[in-house]
């Protein structure tokens, strides 16, 4: 089992995108600062299977096309994206967010759920 590659930073789009999907959780403006927030802080490293579990969110199968060409990327050896992700609150019954990369958690966890995954993560505060 190969490695998976990971690229430094997310891609500027990561951002974006997160940005407005988050955007269907709270007020646009909110969501663009915790992008912004996502832009500054280091890379962290979270298993697969946590990040799912945490999440509350099921992983797709790997028949899903989105997550078959990430399944791609990683045997091709290409660089994946990091994860971007918003901490949940267990005292106030909120799951992690994942606000962007959703399938390459799947793809992750379909190909090796114990593989460490690339992340930058913040808080909701």
């Amino acid at each position: 089992m190969k490695d998976v590659n990971w690229l430094a930073q997310p891609e500027p789009h990561d951002y974006a995108a997160a940005a407005n999907y988050l955007s269907l959780l709270m007020t646009p403006e909110q969501a663009n600062l915790i992008a912004e927030e996502l832009r500054q802080v280091e890379i962290s490293q979270f298993k697969a299977k946590d990040i799912l579990r945490a999440s509350g969110l099921e992983a797709l199968p790997a028949d899903n096309r989105h997550v078959n060409k990430d399944l791609k990327k990683i045997s091709n050896g290409d660089s994946l994206s990091p994860i971007l992700l918003v901490r949940g609150d267990a005292a106030a019954g909120v799951s992690l967010i994942i606000a962007d990369g959703y399938h390459r958690v799947c793809a992750i966890e379909e190909y090796a759920e114990d593989l460490w995954i690339h992340c930058k993560i913040v808080g909701l505060d």
